[in-house]
């Protein structure tokens, strides 16, 4: 309850300072901390406008190589066969929007805004037949999309009113660490009439983050720590049962 209120505080106080600005919008939270139990984030975006229009939100993850592979059958064996290496692929994507994206602006419009996954821009670090990029970028978004790091669908953004939105976005547990991007686009019939765009960090913190250092820089002092609790473990339960 205290949160709601604290937002919908925030939200008349932009309304007033954003008189003469088209879109203002902001996160509940700039930061999301996994730690070790983490399951997963949700926030709020909130925002106002001065004119009418509908709001769409775009959340990308920071960018990452991504190797996608074809599995090819020899003499009854699957094995890899060609692959695509997709450059500054977002790690994350998901959108919101206020209504159907068919619905908010043309084509070009979304495309030209790489709104929907339909228009992310995915490029491969060497050339390939249009047919086999094609198949290749859709096998990427699909295991992206099994692994819940790709959303096809947005989330709804609701209006508080005539000028008010918010959109709750939620972050999976497996969520990849980094920088994320959140634009904001207001578009009026069918054109972009304001963008806004503010950052999101998602890191480790705690002991979580201690363990994930230890474990990609110092891979064999991870190594012998987990021999040496595993061993310890095994003698501790020996005793008990001995005891027993």
């Amino acid at each position: 309850m205290k949160r709601c209120f604290a937002i919908l505080l925030a939200l008349a106080a932009m309304a007033g300072s954003a008189r003469g600005q088209t879109l203002t919008a902001d996160l509940s939270s700039h930061i999301i901390g996994i730690t070790t139990g983490f399951v997963g984030a949700n926030l709020v975006l909130f925002g106002t406008t001065d004119k009418p229009g509908d709001i769409v939100v775009i959340v990308r993850g920071p960018p990452a190589e991504m190797v996608v592979r074809r599995k090819r059958k020899v003499l009854g064996i699957w094995i890899n066969g060609s692959s695509a290496v997709f450059r500054d692929a977002p790690s994350f994507y998901t959108t919101a929007a206020s209504k159907p994206l068919a619905n908010i602006a043309e084509p070009d419009v979304l495309a030209r805004r790489m709104i929907g996954l339909d228009n992310l821009k995915l490029q491969t670090t060497e050339p390939f037949p249009g047919s086999m990029v094609g198949a290749f970028r859709a096998a990427l978004i699909d295991s992206q999309e099994k692994l819940d790091l790709y959303r096809p669908t947005p989330v709804p953004v609701t209006f508080l009113g005539e000028h008010l939105f918010r959109a709750d976005m939620a972050f999976p547990a497996n969520v990849p660490t980094g920088t994320y991007s959140v634009e904001v686009i207001l578009l009026s019939g069918g054109a972009v009439a304001g963008v806004q765009t503010t950052s999101l960090i998602v890191s480790r913190i705690g002991f979580s983050n201690g363990v994930f250092s230890v474990a990609h820089h110092h891979a064999v002092l991870y190594g012998l720590g987990a021999l040496a609790f595993a061993g310890f473990a095994g003698w501790g339960a020996g005793a008990i049962f001995r005891r027993g």
